[in-house]
């Protein structure tokens, strides 16, 4: 049973994390964020969450955060170095911060943003972080429930803006090869359920669609419609960093697919393919 006190979101001035902040608000749960010093919370303010200010590298500020907190929902991430003030560090040394806070703070459950087989690829640094997350968790005794979302589809608008305009969808990996995505939207819904979910407690929870596609599917299921051709380009970059190329092999061998049968069981059937590319499409402005 829930308790009464509010849900820290961390991660909340990132996209995922945002969302989140919205879908537990509408859940009608009180939430503070945990914004580092310095960093713009007014949309977060302005969305109704108390704010604290701190730093996953700082664990006394973490320990004050928790402080009457009821749950925890975290999507930070330093690798992808979006916003100024990530860093890997954030995956490995923060990480491990808050889940210590969370252990002294005695959280009635701590909702881990993972990632989808991390336990399966040493070589890909920050999937690994998230399985080494995942572990620390569990030896501490800490109440947890892991979600291991697939690959973030809208990223794909972050290679120039919108692709679906221009009719051409770049991917880094391989075109052919079916993996497991997700939306970002449907993530931040699904982070917010396991707040309050039955029966999760220690378990990770792959998050995925009704079946892995290819880029080249997605492509497909793009033009039909949009009603004109849509196409599946293979990037090519000289600076890929070493991470996301580890990653993208990782994709290319064609093991990045979820088993969304507890997906099914917690929070309702997957969305197909077809229905996820279609909201993408919609949220983007065009008409399907």
């Amino acid at each position: 049973m829930a308790g009464p006190g509010p849900v820290l979101v961390v991660g909340g001035t990132g996209l995922l994390g945002a969302q989140v902040v919205s879908e537990l608000l509408a859940r009608g749960k009180q939430v503070r964020a945990l914004v580092r010093h310095g960093s713009d919370a007014a949309r977060l303010e302005t969305l109704g969450a108390t704010i604290a200010r701190g730093d996953m590298m700082e664990p006394a500020s973490l320990l004050r955060a928790m402080d009457g907190v009821d749950s925890v929902v975290t999507s930070a991430a330093g690798y992808t170095r979006h916003r100024e003030g990530d860093s890997p560090l954030i995956d490995t040394v923060g990480n491990i911060n808050l889940v210590d806070a969370a252990s002294q703070a005695d959280i009635r459950r701590f909702v881990l943003t993972s990632i989808l087989t991390c336990d399966q690829t040493p070589d890909v640094p920050h999937f690994w972080h998230k399985k080494l997350a995942e572990d620390r968790l569990e030896e501490l005794g800490v109440p947890f429930v892991a979600l291991r979302p697939g690959a973030f589809l809208d990223q794909v608008t972050r290679f120039g803006g919108d692709p679906f305009s221009k009719g051409q969808l770049t991917w880094f990996g391989s075109v052919s090869v079916p993996l497991t995505f997700v939306l970002t939207r449907d993530l931040a819904g699904y982070l917010a359920a396991a707040v309050d979910a039955n029966g999760v407690d220690g378990q990770r929870i792959d998050i995925g669609w009704d079946r892995p596609v290819s880029m080249e599917e997605i492509a497909g299921i793009s033009a039909r419609l949009l009603g004109r051709q849509v196409l599946a380009i293979p990037g090519t970059s000289n600076t890929m960093a070493k991470d996301f190329k580890a990653m993208m092999d990782w994709f290319a061998t064609g093991r990045y697919v979820a088993d969304t049968a507890r997906q099914s069981e917690v929070f309702g059937p997957p969305p197909t393919g077809e229905d996820a590319v279609a909201r993408l499409l919609s949220g983007l402005g065009h008409a399907v």
